[in-house]
């Protein structure tokens, strides 16, 4: 049979089940009809049990699924607007939400218990929205960058479109990195290091930048300033509209969905290392340098992030076209489950350490490993080009 024979034949068996990830912004309407139908008021915290506990156990129920579309296909797949629309839709269903919890919230209601649980929910979504975010960010085409910095202002990480794109694709799986954690480095450590330090990258980034083009830092022109204005443009908008009483709500689902994204970032490249090469530079990324998890459900909400792997050696291949590889680390779980367990340090240890030397034949030293004093260390001469 002829390449294009393959391609002819072949269709993607998930097609009809991506538009699934809208499930993620309509948590908060969900939480409000469960609360309306049963009067049970804790189900105002059903994102955090539809993510960590439905979520897992679906990925168990359906297990893994390692295939991967044909080369001849990849193409075709990619220039289907149908898979963009299913990124595009999750926006307009995420500011709807907020504004409907910011009406709740602002409707005093809820009660404490209630708020915190609506909160909680709605920083899921906040969190889910900065994958999101990472799936537009990495496209050529405006209209997708631009969706991209939009989806991020619910968050008030607006400087994640410059630090991932431009910092962590360059560093990643090198001690240099912010984001790529260490072997021995609980996520609790992990967090202010990362957090901290891919801001300052950002900005360090985009004054580089700006000073190439012969632009001022502090102008119109800085990406990490205008995404950050986006963000207080957004809460200041919610709260004359709804009144301040819904801002300390606001800033706890932002917080909320930043910790998200950096437990996320946390297990993607725990303990893994690109080694240098005799000219001084590190090894180019491969998928060894990258977790990579094939549970079906998780994929499918996360627009297929568990593919990091090839995600990281290919970052502008779309979510659809993504692929499994042998030589990839693997998970044991997915996301869902792996980021409960990163909050628990001892357990975290005692699954990814055997897993990741391993990886390595048993040589820490072929391992990002946290120093004893646990300081950053010197950053890498080798600025990343924008």
């Amino acid at each position: 049979m002829s390449r294009d024979a393959d391609d002819v034949r072949w269709r993607d068996p998930k097609r009809l089940w991506w538009p699934l990830a809208l499930a993620v912004p309509t948590l908060p309407w969900q939480a409000g009809v469960l609360v309306h139908v049963t009067g049970v008021a804790a189900l105002w915290w059903w994102g955090p049990f539809f993510a960590f506990v439905l979520v897992p156990l679906l990925d168990l129920i359906t297990g893994t699924d390692g295939a991967n579309p044909p080369e001849t296909a990849v193409k075709r797949l990619e220039q289907d607007r149908y898979y963009r629309w299913c990124t595009y839709l999750y926006l307009p269903l995420q500011l709807a939400a907020l504004v409907w919890a910011c009406r709740q919230w602002a409707g005093g209601a809820l009660g404490v218990t209630g708020s915190f649980g609506l909160a909680a929910t709605t920083g899921v979504v906040a969190g889910v929205a900065i994958n999101t975010a990472h799936e537009l960010g990495h496209k050529k085409e405006q209209v997708e960058r631009r969706l991209s910095r939009l989806a991020l202002a619910q968050s008030c990480y607006g400087h994640f479109y410059v630090e991932h794109n431009h910092g962590h694709h360059v560093r990643v799986a090198t001690p240099e990195d912010p984001a790529s954690s260490r072997r021995g480095e609980s996520f609790w450590l992990f967090l202010p290091r990362t957090v901290t330090g891919s801001a300052r990258s950002a900005w360090l980034l985009e004054r580089r930048r700006l000073q190439r083009r012969g632009r001022p830092t502090w102008s119109r022109h800085n990406d990490v300033l205008t995404a950050w204005a986006l963000s207080v443009a957004l809460f200041s908008a919610l709260g004359a509209v709804f009144g301040p009483v819904v801002l300390p709500w606001l800033l706890l689902q932002a917080v909320l969905g930043v910790g998200l994204l950096e437990s996320v970032n946390y297990l993607e490249h725990y303990g893994l290392l690109r080694q240098r090469r005799s000219d001084g530079r590190y090894e180019r990324v491969t998928p060894r340098h990258s977790w990579n998890s094939d549970n079906a459900v998780s994929n499918l909400f996360l627009f297929q992030l568990q593919r990091h792997s090839d995600h990281h050696a290919n970052p502008l291949r779309r979510y659809q076209t993504l692929r499994h590889f042998d030589e990839a680390p693997q998970l044991p779980a997915g996301y869902a489950a792996m980021i409960v367990l990163a909050w628990v340090p001892p357990l975290w240890r005692r699954v990814m350490d055997p897993r990741l030397l391993a990886h390595y034949g048993g040589d820490t030293a072929l391992t990002n490993t946290r120093t004893p004093t646990g300081r950053r260390p010197a950053p890498s001469t080798s600025p990343a080009r924008r």
